[in-house]
């Protein structure tokens, strides 16, 4: 008897077309006034076209839906079609709403029938490695309900009171264990009928899918995430965005 959790796929899953949602609305407030943070550039290209093509990467996905901030649709439209994407994948704007889970929740009413196995990916996650791509669309295929890609812990990490004012001191509550923690990347992979039950499901204002899945009671998985799939959000950031993509272009051509 096999020790895995996931039940058997069904066959519509096993070689169906991926399609994938990138919610592409928030403005990213932590890295400063300008642009819609996808908007921002990293060596000259928008981060979100980035994000496109890391998806686009992966020889399994046929659709990239980019949720756009709601009045900007057609800009973002433009803006794809001025860089050059891959020609096997389709790629669709249409406007996001006013929170990241209605945006996701726009992107899935966009896609056509057939794509039984659906991501959500970040687009302030413009380096993540297309193995990484591959790992949660495999593990979607092979039966996984829903698929999130993470890391352990480097640090340790303490539950806390928060403190009354902010940057005041705040009341150690825990220290959990780190060995049974993980930091959460994107892309996460669903079966589409569970991810659009949780959607019309999960009321609650929540900051990724998973958790959404996790409430309607259904099994998620990890697989390996990667040092490079993480989130621009900060100045900081950007630096080591920049980094990872001189190293790219030194050591791999890229």
């Amino acid at each position: 008897m096999s020790d895995d959790p996931r039940p058997s796929p069904p066959a519509a899953r096993q070689e169906a077309p991926v399609a994938v949602v990138i919610p592409a609305a928030g403005r990213g407030v932590r890295l400063g006034p300008g642009a819609p943070k996808a908007l921002r550039t990293l060596s000259g290209t928008p981060m979100l076209v980035h994000a496109v093509r890391a998806m686009a990467a992966s020889r399994a996905v046929s659709l990239v839906v980019v949720v756009a901030p709601p009045e900007g649709a057609a800009e973002v439209k433009a803006l794809l079609d001025a860089y050059v994407l891959p020609e096997r994948t389709a790629f669709l704007v249409v406007p996001g709403g006013e929170s990241r889970q209605e945006s996701v929740r726009l992107g899935l009413d966009a896609l056509p029938p057939g794509h039984e196995v659906v991501l959500v990916h970040d687009a302030a996650r413009p380096l993540v490695p297309v193995d990484t791509v591959d790992a949660v669309i495999e593990a979607v295929r092979e039966g996984a309900a829903a698929v999130v890609p993470a890391l352990p812990l480097a640090d340790t990490v303490k539950e806390v009171e928060p403190a009354a004012a902010p940057g005041g001191p705040e009341r150690v509550l825990a220290t959990p264990d780190r060995a049974r923690l993980r930091a959460v990347q994107t892309p996460q992979g669903f079966d589409r009928a569970t991810l659009v039950r949780a959607h019309e499901t999960v009321t609650d204002n929540v900051t990724d899918d998973a958790s959404m899945v996790e409430q309607l009671g259904e099994p998620v998985v990890a697989v390996p995430g990667h040092e490079e799939a993480f989130k621009v959000t900060r100045p900081l950031d950007l630096v080591l965005a920049e980094a990872v993509l001189t190293r790219r272009r030194l050591n791999d051509g890229f």
